[in-house]
């Protein structure tokens, strides 16, 4: 059964999008909350992803074959397309025509736990794609959609509709909703004090003296 879609005020999203993932990530450490995604790479580098999950689950087929992208028209402009294939590599749940529909449609990108092909027209769309890697072979009649907007798994981490998802050339994690406000403000902390470190390196102090100066090695360590 699909969940009911969280709104996500559009500034704390915005904020995200001027983040990079290792500053969330260190956010997400010091709150003792698990968000990264493990194996997931970029397929397009360059390029960025933030926004809301809509999320999507995949099973092997039956003896009665299913449909594999028909969801990609319900997902609303803005939203990361997030699909749990059980981090299958024997086949395909996405390629150039579903890249093509969502970079049209507005999608801020897509992660997959499995692989996607096609990778030449994605790269010449320059669409933001994260997975396990590329191959050839259709998921068609080997593979189908059994749910939307459900809880999904990604390397083994739980992804919500409505999670946000933050990912570049350094891969993807996910901010749970109900913690973004608070995972928001740890990271730009981390971030500005990273940002004063490399302003004191280039001002001519040591990496030892700017660490100390800003308790660097402390940044991410959580808190009791």
């Amino acid at each position: 059964m699909a969940e009911k879609l969280v709104r996500i005020d559009p500034a704390v999203i915005n904020a995200f999008k001027q983040l990079d993932t290792t500053s969330v990530s260190d956010a997400l450490d010091r709150l003792g909350i698990v968000g990264g995604l493990e194996g997931i790479k970029p397929v397009v580098s360059g390029v960025t992803l933030c926004g809301p999950a809509f999320t999507v689950h995949y099973v092997p087929c039956g003896v009665v074959k299913g449909t594999v992208g028909d969801f990609l028209d319900d997902v609303e402009p803005g939203q990361v397309v997030v699909i749990d294939n059980a981090g299958r590599t024997y086949c395909t749940v996405w390629g150039d025509l579903m890249s093509l529909t969502a970079s049209i449609r507005g999608v801020a990108g897509t992660v997959i736990d499995g692989v996607c092909r096609d990778i030449t027209g994605i790269r010449k769309l320059q669409y933001p794609i994260f997975t396990r890697g590329y191959f050839m072979v259709t998921g068609k009649d080997r593979v189908q959609v059994d749910a939307v907007n459900v809880p999904v798994a990604i390397s083994g981490v739980q992804v919500k509709p409505g999670d946000i998802m933050l990912g570049d050339d350094t891969g993807v994690l996910v901010i749970p909703q109900e913690r973004a406000e608070e995972v928001l403000a740890v990271a730009q902390e981390i971030a500005e004090k990273e940002a004063l470190i490399e302003r004191e390196i280039r001002a001519g102090a040591t990496l030892r003296e700017a660490r100390k100066k800003v308790g660097y090695h402390n940044l991410q360590t959580r808190r009791q």
